[in-house]
């Protein structure tokens, strides 16, 4: 069996000739090693760059996401205020309008005193003639006394004018009484109702409380014309700052840009060093997870052969969502498979270093459907940091360094990146990952992460 270098996706060092001093060969392999480490300080520096960016930009996109918000509710302010001026504008006429009819109720009003007035004295006059009336019965009464039994008739129909006589006067004076009362009544109404002629201190309940509302609604039209101006005004400087945003968002990506550039030329020269045929410290994490993605495609295999799975559903990729799972995980046909098998390769891998993190088995899109025992937990309902540091199997991990591990092909690839551990924790770590095949074809791949 080769060694791993010499299994390197690039061509290896041209062999020394055979009469080149070993003191050169010696001294280049002392040189090839005395870079691996700045070389690997490199590759942490940049992934921490690279992190730091991913922290900015998120920062920066949820203030995006904020002026955006803000920018709306401002819209919605705004068509808030145009409709209070519209409102105001519209009480401010109605105020016009009430008032204009209460000077036409007042002048009704003054027509029906007038018309009582008349009144009044047509019951003066019923009660002048009634007063006459009973004069004129009283002396025909007194001359049919007089007249003596020829004029007993006669007295008695003057008897009984006089009574009505007296009748109709006594309903004349209580109509006159009743008029003047309502007469009174009405000439103060109308005297409310009526402002002509009086000073502003002079003004009537009525006509003062409609100048107090009119005052009232021009005050908020008042207020909702400075409000709009400001709105407006926060509104254009929202704009602005979403404009600043937007550029920072932009100059962000030209930063990951390079960061990615950076990040990998340092991953680069490390592979070259690690390819070199000079053994650097990066070895033994590359040879255990050579060994291990050898393994597991064996086990694999023998399954197939053995007809405990299919081809098909080894290589399944109808992902399953986990109903209530946070983070979401997912469910494939050959997740019991891996149950069985995965565990005897991975679990042994871990004890290679006590620098060794995780050592997982991925198919080509990242998918983890056996973890390491300890981040094989089941998920605590509503608790997403806990799940997130705990509860790492049946997840899919296609971010920038899971979906290269899971889709590299090369015998080795070495990344440097930050896991995520939960609630804004960060690791930084080392991975080593080598493909894994299942008769001839690359099933996924095998990642294995140590701390620097």
């Amino acid at each position: 069996m080769k060694s791993w270098w010499q299994t390197g996706s690039r061509e290896p060092a041209q062999t020394p000739q055979a009469a080149e001093p070993a003191g050169k060969t010696a001294d280049a392999q002392a040189l090839v090693r005395s870079l691996a480490q700045p070389v690997s300080s490199l590759g942490r520096d940049a992934a921490e760059v690279r992190g730091a960016l991913e922290d900015t930009q998120k920062v920066v996109v949820a203030q995006r996401e904020a002026m955006q918000a803000l920018g709306h509710e401002l819209q919605l302010v705004q068509q808030a205020q145009q409709g209070i001026a519209l409102a105001t504008a519209e009480s401010i006429e109605a105020v016009a309008q009430a008032r204009l009819a209460l000077q036409n109720i007042g002048a009704e009003v003054g027509g029906i005193v007038q018309t009582l007035r008349q009144v009044s004295d047509a019951a003066s006059e019923i009660t002048r003639i009634a007063l006459q009336t009973r004069l004129v019965a009283f002396n025909a009464s007194v001359e049919a006394k007089r007249a003596g039994e020829a004029g007993r008739g006669f007295g008695v129909v003057a008897d009984a004018v006089k009574d009505l006589a007296a009748q109709v006067e006594q309903s004349s004076k209580s109509i006159m009484g009743t008029v003047g009362a309502l007469d009174a009544r009405i000439d103060t109404f109308s005297r409310e109702l009526s402002s002509e002629g009086r000073q502003a201190h002079e003004q009537s309940s009525i006509h003062a409380a409609f100048g107090t509302v009119h005052a009232d609604v021009l005050r908020i039209a008042q207020a909702a014309d400075q409000s709009q101006q400001t709105t407006a005004a926060l509104a254009e400087r929202a704009a602005e700052l979403g404009g600043e945003v937007a550029l920072a968002l932009r100059h962000l990506e030209s930063a990951f840009a390079c960061s990615d550039r950076f990040l990998r030329l340092s991953e680069d020269l490390i592979e070259r060093i690690a390819s070199s045929g000079v053994r650097v410290d990066d070895a033994l994490y590359i040879e255990g997870a050579q060994q291990a993605a050898q393994e597991i495609g064996q086990l694999l295999e023998t399954a197939v052969k053995q007809g405990r799975i299919s081809l098909q559903d080894l290589f399944d990729e109808h992902y399953q969502p986990v109903p209530g799972s946070n983070p979401q995980q997912h469910l494939a046909r050959f997740c019991e498979l891996a149950d069985q098998l995965f565990p005897q390769v991975q679990e042994r891998q871990l004890k290679l270093s006590d620098k060794v993190v995780y050592c997982i088995a991925v198919d080509r899109n990242g998918y983890v459907s056996t973890h390491n025992r300890q981040y094989c937990q089941p998920q605590r309902p509503g608790d997403v940091v806990w799940n997130t540091a705990h509860s790492r199997y049946r997840r899919i991990f296609n971010d920038r360094t899971g979906l290269a591990s899971a889709r590299n092909e090369r015998p080795f690839l070495l990344q440097t990146y930050r896991r995520d551990m939960g609630g804004g924790r960060f690791v930084l770590l080392k991975e080593a990952s080598a493909p894994i095949w299942v008769q001839g074809r690359h099933w996924g791949g095998l990642r294995l992460a140590f701390s620097f």
